[in-house]
């Protein structure tokens, strides 16, 4: 087993405490990893008291950090210590930097003079983080001061944190230091705009498009930390790709992201999860869907794509025109096979449509009658068995209870299409999202043998729909859909495959990447769409036969998927991963 050298390690991100993205999952899982390799290790983040209330517990800080917190206080920059209340409970030093953004211009001016930071137009977004992070270096630079005789690493994520590495820079401090950036700035814009990122790579100045893409400010701050760090990271191959051409260094190791494979159920434990969730969402279609047509439920499989709202990024372009693709497929085969498409992507929604609601609550009402008479026709059942009376006109149910029933269903019944919205949202005729599929034809008519929902909202477990979380909601489904363009790493189809869900992701992310050469040949359980190099027609061409041999699968062939699925996020395992941390920390040290 690789030992770590440092005597100490400070981690520094701005989603310490502050869910704002993928970086709070690489922390939070990593961290017991972190603290079975080292006995002094340190997270450092921002201090908003709301997140504080919930995730930090307090503590006594230890003696070598009370007199540097107290100098620190003496600068108005006060120093929060406890544990992060996640698993492993590792010690954490929040910084609450308010009092300190008076002085935002001269911290700016400095970055000017000693890196050529060009963050003269940016705006709060810029520093705000900007401020927390020269915090955190000035606190380090103490702490170095502080434990001179001692090894220490102090590693910075993303160019909001790595402001307080260019401190340290300043300051000469003997403190050892990794930058890792998860996606360059330059490269998510480039990519989000359309630019052909992939292919253009090398062929433009940097500079000039980041100042045309007025992110200057946070571009020059990515180079500055890439060049003037011990150890430049990325976390994966394709973004040690982008970063050498973009930011003009090539990655010294790669810290590929993982996940405690422990905290996931087991492949049995899956299939019970798989049947539970699996009604929760079948309910949820037979009153979405059913008041307006019926199709069979037996027949019919559950894809899913979650994501932020990037449409090119994520790759909603070319997923919506495969979808569109598959079902004409479909429709021309006539076969029973119906595929139900969500799309989890949190909007801004002003409530549910009321016609869903109201859908819901006379499903439910029919449900509760239906309970509410079910001893009884048991019995009947039962005694029209025995005494065989199974064709007479008032076996099974009663007259009233079918007349009530009856009643019920007509108002259950509606004309017209389900809407592929379950929410109000903002422009929803221009909504690129909703328009791309609509103009695709998938618009949930009665024939479609695709039909998609839009879900705006996220799966927090309390939603008033499905009211699963996201965990529960994709362990219901059969299939996830993650063809991105842009994808640093992609955290999705790994949980997918932990939770033993078949999953489609792309060559152009990281985890496509890592995972491309260690697939089974056949009923892999996640599948790897060709990006790089191909047109955007044989990309969808591609993605629609990928989705609609998934399709034609049988139960057991879906099962075996399940399962290698499920083998193959073993190998993702942080207890594999980590190890790339300690080889840095030690590479960063000279050993």
């Amino acid at each position: 087993m690789i030992r770590g050298s440092a005597d100490y390690v400070f981690e520094v991100s701005w989603e310490v405490c502050n869910k704002a993205g993928g970086i709070n999952t690489v922390i939070k899982t990593k961290a017991p990893c972190m603290k079975s390799y080292y006995d002094n290790y340190f997270l450092i983040g921002p201090y908003f008291k709301d997140k504080a209330d919930v995730e930090l517990q307090i503590e006594e800080s230890p003696l070598f950090l009370k007199p540097i917190f107290e100098e620190m206080k003496k600068s108005g920059i006060i120093c929060h210590y406890g544990t992060w209340g996640i698993e492993g409970e590792p010690p954490v030093i929040l910084i609450d930097f308010k009092n300190y953004f008076s002085q935002k211009d001269s911290i700016k001016t400095r970055l000017w003079e000693t890196f050529r930071i060009d963050s003269l137009g940016a705006q709060f977004d810029f520093e705000e983080p900007t401020v927390w992070s020269w915090c955190v270096g000035m606190l380090l630079s103490k702490i170095g001061h502080a434990l001179q005789d001692k090894k220490i690493i102090a590693q910075f994520h993303e160019w909001l944190a790595g402001i307080g590495l260019l401190h340290l820079k300043i300051e000469k401090s003997h403190i050892k230091t990794l930058f890792t950036t998860h996606a360059t700035m330059l490269g998510r814009a480039l990519a989000d705009s359309g630019f052909d990122l992939y292919n253009q790579l090398g062929k433009f100045d940097p500079f000039q498009k980041a100042k045309e893409y007025n992110i200057l400010a946070k571009y020059t701050t990515e180079v500055a930390c890439a060049q003037n760090c011990d150890v430049f990271t990325t976390v994966s191959e394709v973004t040690g790709f982008e970063a050498e051409k973009l930011l003009g260094k090539k990655p010294d190791v790669l810290l590929l992201n993982g996940i405690d494979v422990e905290k996931f159920p087991t492949i049995e434990e899956t299939s019970i999860k798989h049947v539970t969730c699996k009604n929760i969402l079948r309910e949820f279609l037979t009153y979405h869907f059913f008041p307006y047509y019926t199709f069979d439920l037996k027949h019919n499989l559950m894809f899913f794509f979650a994501s932020r709202y990037e449409f090119h990024n994520k790759g909603m372009d070319i997923l919506i025109k495969a979808l569109g693709m598959l079902n004409e497929r479909l429709k021309k085969e006539d076969t029973l096979r119906t595929v139900c498409v969500f799309f989890w992507v949190p909007m801004k929604t002003y409530g549910i449509k009321v016609e869903l609601l109201e859908n819901k609550n006379y499903f439910r009402h029919i449900s509760s009658l239906v309970d509410m008479k079910s001893s009884q026709i048991l019995q009947q059942i039962v005694t029209d068995f025995i005494s065989r009376k199974l064709s007479a006109e008032e076996s099974f149910f009663e007259k009233d209870f079918m007349r009530e029933l009856k009643a019920n269903i007509l108002t259950f019944q509606r004309t017209g299409n389900p809407s592929i919205l379950t929410h109000n949202i903002e422009n929803e005729d221009k909504d690129q999202l909703v328009q791309s599929l609509l103009k695709e034809g998938l618009d949930n008519k009665h024939d479609d043998k695709v039909k998609v929902i839009v879900y705006p909202v996220y799966l927090s477990g309390n939603d008033g729909l499905l009211n699963l979380s996201y965990y529960d909601a994709m362990a219901g489904c059969h299939f996830g859909l993650f063809p991105s363009y842009y994808e640093p790493w992609g955290y999705t189809p790994l949980e997918a495959a932990a939770l033993g869900i078949a999953s489609l992701t792309s060559d152009l992310s990281g985890f496509g990447r890592f995972i491309e050469n260690k697939l089974l040949k056949e009923s892999s359980g996640i599948f790897i769409l060709k990006r790089f190099g191909r047109t955007k027609e044989q990309e969808i061409n591609d993605l629609a036969e990928i989705m609609y041999k998934y399709a034609s699968l049988d139960h057991a062939e879906r099962v075996q998927n399940k399962i290698n699925a499920k083998y193959l996020s073993n190998l993702c395992d942080w207890k594999h991963f980590v190890k790339f941390y300690i080889v840095a920390h030690n590479k960063a040290l000279g050993e």
